[in-house]
């Protein structure tokens, strides 16, 4: 598959998962300096990774979020439990990925991200945030 190729399926991935207005925010702070790095997340991780066939949208804002949580990225962490309106990943899920996190990667990592959590979901409450969506959680490159 072409360079050109794998940038598109991560744009139009990453537009999926995190939405348009993120990604225009992200795409307009963008600078020459960074510019390899944005090609980078794009064709890597959205076009790569998030494009493989094996789990659902869903699935992956799952594993996503608990690494996130268990590594203390706490800016990373809100905006993919943001991004759980697109992929189906509800309140119930992110309550049990907290919980395995306390487990395995230690309650001061859980206990922050629990309070992420918290902020994130009352600041998206009216927008069906908390509910998750069934729309996000097919399989595929998302199309």
């Amino acid at each position: 598959m072409s360079e050109e190729t794998v940038h598109r399926r991560g744009m139009r991935l990453r537009r999926k998962v995190l939405g348009d207005a993120h990604v225009d925010r992200a795409e307009a702070a963008g600078t020459g300096f960074d510019e390899d790095f944005q090609r980078f997340i794009t064709e890597g991780a959205w076009g790569s990774v998030w494009a493989r066939p094996h789990f659902s949208l869903r699935e992956r804002s799952i594993v996503t979020i608990a690494l996130l949580a268990a590594l203390g990225h706490e800016e990373e962490l809100a905006m993919h439990l943001r991004a759980t309106r697109n992929t189906g990943a509800a309140m119930e899920d992110i309550r049990e990925v907290f919980m395995h996190v306390a487990v395995y990667a230690g309650v001061p990592a859980a206990n922050a991200a629990f309070r992420i959590a918290k902020q994130v979901y009352a600041e998206g409450l009216a927008e069906g945030l908390a509910e998750g969506s069934a729309e996000g959680s097919a399989k595929g490159d998302g199309d």
